[in-house]
C-alpha cells in the first residue's frame, strides 16, 4: 500500500520551487503521477491535504493551480518547515528521512525509550477514555485478560496476555488515532532485540509487578472511574520506564 507522506513531502517541495510551465497552473495529475514516481490514489490523497490547508485549488475542466498569495512564493513553505535550511538543517533531514519510511517503519527511526515516552503519552488517556466507553461485555473481557497476566505460566504466555490486554484497552477507548498509534508502538514487540527491554523483559517479578497493575487498572474501569485508570495506567508504565532505563544505561556502565 502507498504513503501518502512521502507524496505529500514531494509535492510540497514541488510547489516550493514553483517550477511550473504556466506559472501557478500544475502539470496533469497523471503527467505529476509520473514525474513524481508515485501512484495515482497517493497523488489525489496529497491533493486533497494540499487543498484542505488552502495551497492549491482545484477547478474542473481548469485544472489544478497554486494559489501564490496564499503561500507567497517559498516563504510561507520555509516558515512552516517544509524547506530544510540553517541550524534545522539536521533535524529536518532526519525528520525527512522518518517522514519518508512511512508509519509502518517508523520503529527503524526509533528506540524503546522513545516508545515508552509516548505509550505514557496516550495509554492512560485510553484507559480514562476505556472507563466511560467499554460495555460491560468488554468489562469481563479485560477482566479475564488481566486475571491471565496474573496465572501466566512463563514469558510467552505472560507476553501474550500482556499484549491482549493493552490492546483491549485500546480497542474499548473508541478513538482510531489512538488504536493506530498504539498498533505501531507495539509492532516494536516483534524485534527480539527489544524483547529484553520489554514490559516484562522475561523478569517473573516484574511480570507480577505488572500484573498487579493489570488487576487494579481493570477494577477501576470496571467501577466507571476513569481518573483512577488513568493515574494507574500512568504509575504502571512509569515503573516499566524506571526498568527499562535501568536496563539501558546500568549504573555500573554510566560511572566507567
Amino acid at each position: 500500500m502507498e504513503r501518502v507522506d512521502p507524496t505529500l513531502n514531494k509535492l510540497r517541495r514541488l510547489i516550493a520551487k514553483g517550477d511550473f510551465d504556466d506559472d501557478t497552473r500544475m502539470p496533469p495529475e497523471r503527467t505529476l503521477a509520473e514525474e513524481l514516481g508515485v501512484g495515482r490514489r497517493s497523488l489525489r490523497r496529497a491533493l486533497d491535504i494540499l487543498e484542505q490547508e488552502g495551497h492549491i485549488s482545484r477547478h474542473q475542466g481548469r485544472g489544478t493551480f497554486v494559489n501564490r498569495q496564499k503561500n507567497g512564493g517559498n516563504g510561507a513553505f520555509i516558515a512552516a518547515g517544509l524547506i530544510a535550511g540553517g541550524e534545522r538543517a539536521s533535524h529536518d533531514a532526519l525528520a525527512e528521512r522518518v517522514a519518508n519510511a512511512g508509519i509502518d517503519h517508523i520503529l527503524d527511526h526509533t528506540n524503546p525509550l522513545e516508545v515508552i515516552e509516548v505509550r505514557l503519552a496516550i495509554e492512560p488517556v485510553m484507559a480514562r477514555l476505556a472507563a466511560f466507553r467499554a460495555s460491560q461485555a468488554e468489562i469481563n473481557r479485560l477482566q479475564i485478560l488481566a486475571e491471565d497476566t496474573r496465572a501466566a505460566a512463563d514469558t510467552a504466555a505472560y507476553q501474550e496476555a500482556d499484549a491482549r490486554f493493552h490492546r483491549t484497552i485500546a480497542e474499548v477507548a473508541r478513538n482510531s488515532l489512538f488504536l493506530a498509534v498504539f498498533d505501531t508502538l507495539h509492532a516494536s514487540q516483534r524485534n527480539t532485540g527489544w524483547q529484553r527491554l520489554g514490559e516484562n523483559a522475561n523478569c517473573y517479578k516484574r511480570q507480577s509487578v505488572y500484573a498487579d497493575f493489570h488487576h487494579e487498572i481493570a477494577a477501576a474501569i470496571a467501577a466507571r472511574q476513569g481518573e483512577r485508570a488513568q493515574e494507574l495506567m500512568h504509575q504502571h508504565l512509569s515503573d516499566v520506564q524506571r526498568y527499562i532505563f535501568q536496563h539501558a544505561f546500568p549504573a555500573g556502565t554510566a560511572q566507567q
